[in-house]
């Protein structure tokens, strides 16, 4: 009988597209745990799943729709952004602000040199540490590429109401709080 429907869940699926279809996804593992698990906390799976499937969303939209055409990947934009914001790093500043590993900026912050984008200097106090910058061309071209980013940020936000955006903005500001905790794992 379980068989049967999920063979009838994977049919109502299946006649929905994209966005339906994973939003049904959801609705159905939650269900499906729940049922399985007895005692789970059904909003708070419901919010981490779909909090993942909304952020992977835009940042793939982000990535196919304005990034990867200007010719860095996601990760590019994050480094090149992030030292435009806050100007020159150490490596493990960067990669803690950007929120990646230190090996992924210490293998970008290569090729993003290669590419003009940014400058690594030998930190005077320090010989073994490094600072990297923007170069003139990295400013110009994260000004450029940023006016791109924000207009499709604009029309992802144009689906909520400017009191539904300022209370989202804060509900998520509360959540990063979260990320405080000393039982939150970090990978920096």
């Amino acid at each position: 009988m379980a068989d049967d429907k999920v063979a009838d869940d994977k049919v109502a699926d299946d006649n929905v597209t994209g966005g339906e279809a994973a939003l049904a996804f959801i609705g159905r593992a939650v269900n499906e745990v729940v049922d399985r698990l007895g005692d789970v906390d059904r909003q708070a799976m419901e919010m981490v799943l779909l909090l993942h499937r909304v952020t992977n969303v835009i940042v793939y939209d982000l990535e196919s729709t304005v990034h990867r055409p200007a010719g860095w990947s996601w990760s590019a934009f994050r480094a090149v952004f992030t030292l435009w914001v806050s100007g020159g790093l150490e490596p493990s500043k960067l990669a803690e602000l950007s929120g990646m590993s230190r090996q992924a900026v210490s293998a970008l912050a290569r090729t993003l040199q290669a590419d003009g984008l940014i400058d690594r200097v030998a930190v005077v106090d320090d010989g073994r540490s490094v600072l990297l910058s923007l170069t003139l061309d990295g400013r110009s071209r994260i000004e450029q590429v940023f006016r791109h980013h924000n207009a499709r940020e604009r029309e992802w936000a144009a689906a909520l109401s400017p009191a539904e955006r300022i209370t989202l903005t804060k509900l998520l500001g509360k959540l990063a709080s979260a990320g405080q905790q000393p039982w939150v794992s970090h990978r920096f």
